[in-house]
């Protein structure tokens, strides 16, 4: 490990990020050997932990994370579950009243009253460490908190931090399961904000999770812990870097300078392969040419969009396990073969490649199997348009007709 401690401050907002964060820290306690209750398991081996976690004098790892919601009922199911003990009181921050799925309560009336306490705690857990790599935020693009919220909070973070990296998980409304009719306006909304304030965005959508877990986990009826499950083993491989040891580390800035060719493109498309359930694991053989092969196919992509009909513009490989560089230059070799892997004419190199020695952990009782080996792709590519071009859709059939419009002007838009 590098002596540096390069750490990232996560922000959990509203229900969606609060969901996502409780499955996040149960996967990062268990990566770590950390007990529920915030001590480490054994003896310390490593300082691997400092990227999340602070110690403190007692002998007690704390999360580097915020959790905040408009209203209380989400954010007391953590400070009444099984890690409780783990967080800070006051890293759980609730307030009286819900956005009601309205950007506009988030971003101005509702969402003004909570963000000087939110920042106030952001500049506290930023104070105590050495090497702040940046955020991660988890929000939904539907929900009140979780677009207008994140707007304000993004705006007041790119004036007090504007040179640290950004990093959102935003879940994309997706085309056929909606939890909101005014869905479009709030994602709309907010996707213009943060065009400008984020550096990087790794959209997931609900639609493709629930076919992942339908089709590759044998699960019949997914709930949200299983997709949440899923979507964080994709938060662990991007910070794995920052975290383990690997023969390839890649930063978090690098996923910028490689994967942004222009500012406001910055919303790529992950994938993650092995997706195996216990039953299926023992009868693959999951070499390195399989997984690369499975990311680049359009069942394992956490976005509904046919990537066929778009160009890459840069790609960037996270091999987490048992790997060897040769044989992943193979399998980058043999891709490049293929017709349906087309890159953009002025970018024809295109692959960034990490390499990483720890291996995935998984839940106990999980669906998803422990794999030797594992790959986590995110790709540039311009089929994100037809995910953009479908919600501009939904937003315009709406607004042609001034639907539901007086809502958000009654809060002050």
């Amino acid at each position: 490990m590098s002596s540096a401690a390069r750490e990232v401050i996560s922000v959990h907002i509203g229900q969606c990020g609060t969901q996502i964060g409780n499955a996040c820290w149960e996967l990062f306690c268990l990566e770590h050997g950390i007990n529920a209750d915030g001590k480490m398991e054994g003896k310390l081996e490593d300082k691997s932990f400092e990227t999340f976690y602070a110690e403190t004098s007692s002998g007690q790892y704390v999360p580097r994370a915020l959790f905040v919601d408009l209203e209380p009922t989400v954010i007391d199911e953590v400070r009444t579950g099984k890690y409780n003990k783990l967080f800070h009181p006051e890293q759980l921050l609730t307030g009286k009243e819900d956005a009601a799925n309205n950007y506009a309560r988030g971003f101005y009336t509702v969402g003004k009253e909570m963000i000087d306490k939110l920042l106030d705690k952001v500049r506290k857990n930023a104070e105590s460490c050495d090497g702040l790599q940046g955020f991660m935020m988890f929000h939904s693009y539907g929900g009140g908190t979780g677009s207008g919220f994140t707007s304000l909070l993004l705006d007041r973070l790119q004036q007090e931090f504007g040179k640290k990296s950004k990093f959102h998980l935003p879940v994309y409304p997706s085309p056929e399961v909606s939890t909101a009719v005014v869905e479009p306006y709030n994602s709309v909304l907010t996707t213009h904000c943060t065009m400008e304030n984020a550096e990087c965005a790794f959209m997931v959508d609900n639609t493709a999770c629930y076919e992942i877990c339908q089709r590759n986990l044998d699960v019949e009826r997914p709930t949200y812990s299983n997709l949440n499950r899923l979507i964080v083993q994709i938060v662990s491989a991007i910070t794995s870097s920052l975290r383990f040891d690997g023969c390839l580390n890649v930063d978090l800035a690098e996923f910028q300078t490689n994967l942004v060719p222009y500012p406001r493109i910055h919303y790529p498309l992950a994938s993650y392969a092995p997706i195996l359930s216990v039953d299926k694991m023992h009868h693959e053989q999951m070499t390195v040419e399989q997984i690369t092969n499975a990311a680049f196919s359009a069942n394992n992509q956490m976005i509904k969009c046919n990537t066929r009909e778009g160009k890459y513009m840069a790609c960037c490989m996270l091999y987490r396990g048992d790997i060897i560089p040769k044989d992943i230059n193979t399998a980058i070799n043999q891709m490049k073969a293929k017709s349906d892997i087309v890159f953009v004419d002025w970018c024809p190199t295109g692959f960034k490649v990490g390499i990483n020695y720890h291996p995935t952990t998984v839940v106990p009782g999980s669906d998803m199997a422990k794999t030797p080996r594992s790959l986590c792709m995110l790709t540039n590519t311009t089929a994100m348009g037809q995910a953009w071009a479908r919600l501009n859709g939904k937003f315009d059939l709406m607004y042609s007709k001034r639907a539901f419009v007086h809502w958000y002007v009654g809060e002050g838009m």
